[in-house]
C-alpha cells in the first residue's frame, strides 16, 4: 500500500481538527488527505494522484445528486414538504403529537428531502404542538431527528445514491433495504422521546412562529413529485425497465410542479435545489480525495485485523466502517461515501453480498452523524431554538436510534442473511 495506516489516521484527525476550527469541510478533507498521504509515506505526486483517483470515483454519484436537486427544490420551495408534514401531523392529532413528528420527518426524508431541511421544515409545527401539549424541546427534537434518521436510510438521497454506485447495486434495492430497520428506528425514537417529554426546557409563546399556509399546495398534489420519482425507480425491479435516478428524480420534480400548478416557478425551484445539491456535490469531491488516500492505505487491514481479533465475523466491517467514518466526518453522506468507497471492494472479496454491505454501511453511517463538529448538530439545534448544552445532552439518545438502525440491518443482512 502506498500510504501507511498511520497516514490514513493522520488524514482523518487533521480533517476533524480543521472542521472543528470552522474550516469549510471540503477544504478540511482535501487538506487532511494531502497531509495524511505525505505523512503516510507517499510522495507529493503520488499523493495527488491518489486524491484525484478518489475524487474521480465520486463523479457518477455527483451527477445523479445534482439531478436530484430538481426534486428537492420542488419539494422544499413549492411548499410541498410543509404540506406533507402538516398532513401527517393533522391526521394523527395532538394526542399522538410525538409520533406524528417522528412520522412527518421520516416521510419527508424518505421522499428525498435532506434530513436537516426536513427537521427545519417540521420544526415550526413541532414548536406549536409542543407549546399546547406541554412537550419539552428535547423530546420534539429527538422525535424529529430520529424520524429523519429512519427516513434517511430508505430515501433517494445523496448518501443512498453514492452507496449504490460504490457497490453497483440498484438505488431502489438500497432504499428498500432500509425499510425494516427504519420501522424499528421509528419505534425506538418514539419510546425515547416519550421518556423525555418533561426533560429539558419547555416551549414559550414567543418561540412559536406564525407561518402562512396560503401558498402550500393540497396534500394530494404535494405527493405527486416523490410518488412519480419512486414509481419510475421501481420500474427496474418490477418490470425490468431501467430508469436511471439521473432521469427519474428530475422527472418527478417536474411532474410535481405541474400537478401543483407551479410549472412557471420551476426554474426558481431548480435554482434552489441546485444550490443545496451543489454544496453536497462539492463536499463529496472533497470526501473522494480522502477516500482515495484511505482506500490506498493499510487502515482497512487494521480494521479487519481488529474485527478478527475480537472474534467478530467479516461482515461486521460494514456497519463498523459506517459508524467510524460517520463519526469522523459528522455526516451521514460523507461517512457513507468514504466507508463505501474504501471498503466495498474488501467486503465483496470477503464474500459479503453487495446489497448487504451497502445496507449495513448505510445504517452504520447514521450512528454518529450528529456529532458537534458537523453542521447537522447546529442546524437542528437552531431549528427549535435550543442551547448548545441542552443539544449535547441529546447525543446519546440520537446514537441509540442510529445503533438500532445499524443493529437491525446487521441482523437482517449479516447474521440471518435474509436478503
Amino acid at each position: 500500500m502506498p500510504v501507511s495506516a498511520l497516514g490514513a489516521i493522520i488524514a482523518l484527525v487533521i480533517s476533524i481538527i480543521l472542521i472543528l476550527r470552522k474550516v469549510p469541510p471540503v477544504y478540511a478533507l482535501v487538506a487532511g488527505a494531502l497531509i495524511g498521504g505525505l505523512a503516510g509515506g507517499a510522495g507529493l505526486t503520488e499523493t495527488v494522484d491518489l486524491m484525484m483517483g478518489g475524487a474521480q470515483g465520486i463523479i457518477p454519484a455527483v451527477l445523479r445528486i445534482l439531478a436530484a436537486g430538481i426534486l428537492a427544490g420542488v419539494l422544499i420551495e413549492s411548499g410541498a414538504a410543509a404540506s406533507i408534514a402538516k398532513g401527517v401531523v393533522t391526521k394523527l392529532g395532538e394526542k399522538k403529537a410525538l409520533l406524528a413528528l417522528v412520522l412527518a420527518t421520516m416521510l419527508l426524508t424518505a421522499v428525498g428531502v435532506f434530513v436537516d431541511v426536513a427537521v427545519i421544515t417540521v420544526a415550526p409545527i413541532a414548536l406549536a404542538i409542543a407549546y399546547t401539549a406541554g412537550l419539552s424541546r428535547t423530546a420534539i427534537l429527538l422525535a424529529m431527528v430520529g424520524g429523519g434518521k429512519a427516513g434517511n436510510i430508505m430515501s433517494p438521497n445523496p448518501n443512498t445514491i453514492a452507496i449504490s454506485e460504490s457497490f453497483n447495486v440498484p438505488l431502489t434495492s438500497v432504499m428498500a433495504a432500509g425499510i425494516i430497520p427504519a420501522i424499528f428506528g421509528v419505534a425506538v425514537t418514539y419510546i425515547l422521546a416519550k421518556r423525555l417529554v418533561a426533560k429539558g426546557t419547555m416551549i414559550k409563546a414567543e418561540d412559536i412562529e406564525q407561518s402562512s399556509e396560503k401558498d402550500h399546495p393540497p396534500l394530494l398534489a404535494a405527493i405527486v413529485a416523490p410518488l412519480t420519482a419512486i414509481l419510475l425507480l421501481v420500474l427496474r425491479p418490477t418490470a425490468g425497465i431501467e430508469v436511471d435516478p439521473m432521469i427519474a428524480l428530475p422527472v418527478g420534480g417536474i411532474a410535481g410542479a405541474l400537478a401543483m400548478g407551479k410549472i412557471k416557478q420551476l426554474n426558481a425551484f431548480v435554482i434552489t435545489g441546485l444550490g443545496k445539491m451543489s454544496a453536497v456535490a462539492v463536499l463529496l469531491l472533497g470526501t473522494g480525495t480522502l477516500a482515495g488516500i484511505i482506500s490506498n492505505s493499510g487502515l482497512q487491514y487494521v480494521l479487519i485485523d481488529a474485527i478478527e481479533f475480537v472474534g467478530l465475523p467479516s461482515y461486521a466491517l460494514a456497519p463498523a466502517s459506517g459508524i467510524f467514518m460517520s463519526g469522523a466526518t459528522a455526516s451521514t453522506t460523507a461517512g457513507a461515501v468514504v466507508a463505501s468507497e474504501v471498503f466495498s471492494g474488501t467486503l465483496l472479496e470477503l464474500g459479503v453480498a453487495g446489497l448487504a454491505g451497502a445496507a449495513m454501511i448505510h445504517a452504520g453511517a447514521t450512528v454518529l452523524d450528529h456529532m458537534p463538529h458537523g453542521s447537522f448538530f447546529h442546524a437542528t439545534a437552531g431549528s427549535v431554538l435550543m442551547g448548545i448544552q441542552e443539544r449535547l445532552k441529546l447525543i446519546p439518545y440520537e446514537s441509540l436510534v442510529g445503533l438500532t438502525l445499524a443493529l437491525i440491518s446487521t441482523l437482517l443482512f449479516g447474521v440471518f442473511q435474509l436478503f
